[in-house]
């Protein structure tokens, strides 16, 4: 087993490549200082990679009165959404509201008002739902998103999908994201800035030496091991800050974290337009039905406890069914099993703060310095819509310890292939097929909201569609294989087919293979585990 040192010592060691790992890489580089970021799988490969992939303020935390995180969401969507408008984008949401709908909330304000008013026990009254959206509207300093609207469900196509009785509603707005591709790009940037990236590189020990930290990582491939040397270390493990801690660091905290599994199921496409609905279920809980991928529904997400951060998640057959049944209560036509086409499920580590269910536990992100010897910051919990508000506060928190570095930047900045307006899409596709006629306008559009304005650069001089290598089905070709390689620490078809792009739903399994292969021949590649029909995470 080979063993490198490296004589280098960076300012911050991070632990962990998901969206808080390379939210913070990011930062970090770009107020000067020196990164070194290890990742033990695929960058965004757990948590990350397996969210309900939405920007969202958070709609039901207000009933547990958590209106900062609320407001400091709020505030983001519209931050992040001007700083990638090609994997980010905004959309309406559908709340349909039935009169003497009865559910098992346990939520604080759920409890006071059965106390104020015993006859509203049990129930969202409409006026609650007003004041909530209302809130909803005006917390967060709302500018490109449009506000909310009362729906006549008898007479809009919004109702059309839906049951008998639903015949009001409420829209208001949030923003879808492509998490994946979020934690990617964000670790692209870093290391534009200077960051040194390591995905498939696992954290073995680490130790206080002096006023720094030596870490021992492994490379999962090669078996290579290194020893790198830090000023600060940066625990961003995600489900595995609390073994990272325990068994890594040989660290004791009371801080615990508490692992809640989210599973959603993809079904082929169940609406006409492009709402997404938000449903409220009799247990108290609600499942958002969102329009996904252009041809299917993306349905999701449970709460299920999970104690063990190295067991795969899945989505359960019993969590499946729940999640079918409950949306099987407010559509006209019901699906089932047959509708589904794709299951995943990712871990949230959410900061223990003894909440008597997951759904109550706090969505909020705690951050931890011990700054006895050489820095160490712990990130338990967070959200994807704050992670770069998380950044922001685990730079402010370190600060003391780098009073050379830069200050807040990131507000706006755009990610790679982000630097085109927020409604400028169709106009950037557009353009595509001018400069390239042999693309489709769905193939267009799908690299735009892929690569943005690197879509170029992918695409570089070719004339034709043969120009750009083999076409392996969905218009995935050789050409786009090669940027994600190259660019996109893309290794096997998985991070390709199931996170970088969802094409994975649409070839098949022998095309699926043939991806496999060209890259294993390229010197990457792993078997590929997932196809479609299959759990996923």
């Amino acid at each position: 087993m080979a063993m490198t040192d490296r004589n280098t010592i960076s300012d911050l060691f991070i632990i962990g490549g998901g969206i808080n790992g390379c939210g913070i890489a990011r930062d970090a580089a770009g107020r000067g200082l020196s990164v070194t970021l290890a990742e033990q799988g695929d960058l965004g490969g757990a948590t990350s990679s397996a969210s309900t992939k939405l920007f969202h303020g958070g709609l039901r935390y207000l009933e547990y009165f958590e209106f900062r995180l609320v407001r400091e969401a709020l505030q983001e969507r519209e931050t992040l959404l001007r700083a990638m408008p090609h994997i980010s984008w905004p959309m309406r949401f559908v709340l349909p509201w039935q009169a003497g709908m009865r559910f098992d909330a346990q939520t604080p304000a759920a409890r006071l008002l059965g106390r104020v008013m015993p006859w509203a026990r049990g129930r969202r009254p409409a006026w609650m739902i007003r004041l909530g959206l209302f809130l909803y509207d005006n917390l967060g300093g709302r500018k490109i998103l449009p506000g909310t609207a009362t729906l006549d469900l008898s007479r809009a196509p919004e109702g059309a999908p839906l049951a008998d009785g639903f015949a009001r509603g409420f829209e208001y707005s949030d923003c879808w994201v492509d998490d994946a591709r979020l934690v990617v790009l964000n670790a692209r940037d870093a290391q534009a800035r200077g960051a040194r990236i390591l995905p498939r590189t696992r954290v073995i020990s680490a130790r206080q030496a002096g006023d720094l930290w030596q870490v021992e990582t492994e490379d999962t491939e090669t078996g290579t091991r290194e020893t790198h040397m830090a000023r600060a270390l940066v625990n961003a493990a995600g489900p595995w800050a609390g073994t990272v801690l325990q068994d890594r660091l040989g660290v004791q905290t009371p801080d615990r974290v508490r692992l809640v599994r989210g599973s959603h199921i993809v079904t082929r496409r169940l609406f006409d337009h492009d709402r997404a609905y938000i449903m409220q279920g009799p247990d108290g809980r609600v499942v958002f039905a969102l329009p996904y991928e252009d041809d299917f529904t993306l349905i999701g997400t449970t709460d299920a406890e999970q104690a063990d951060p190295d067991q795969p998640p899945r989505c359960s057959l019993a969590e499946r069914r729940y999640l079918l049944e409950f949306v099987n209560r407010y559509l006209r036509q019901p699906v089932s099993d047959d509708d589904v086409v794709w299951s995943f499920a990712g871990l949230r580590p959410l900061y223990d703060d003894g909440a008597a269910s997951a759904s109550a536990a706090t969505r909020d992100y705690v951050l931890r310095l011990d700054a006895d010897g050489a820095p160490l910051l712990s990130v338990f919990g967070g959200k994807i819509t704050t992670y770069r508000r998380l950044a922001q506060s685990a730079l402010a928190r370190l600060a003391p310890h780098f009073p050379g570095a830069g200050g807040d930047w990131t507000a706006g900045v755009p990610l790679p292939g982000g630097d085109f307006p927020v409604d400028g899409q169709a106009a950037l596709a557009a353009d595509l097929c001018t400069r390239y006629p042999f693309l489709s306008a769905a193939w267009a559009d799908r690299l735009v909201r892929t690569y943005g304005t690197e879509t170029a650069d992918l695409l570089g001089r070719a004339r034709s569609a043969a120009d750009l290598g083999r076409d392996f089905g969905a218009t995935l070709t050789e050409a786009e294989l090669r940027w994600l390689m190259r660019h996109e620490y893309a290794r096997t078809a998985d991070d390709v087919l199931w996170r970088r792009t969802k094409l994975g739903l649409r070839l098949s399994r022998s095309q699926a293979m043939a991806v496999d292969a060209w890259m294993t021949a390229q010197g990457a590649g792993a078997p590929v585990q997932h196809v479609a029909g299959q759990v996923a995470i």
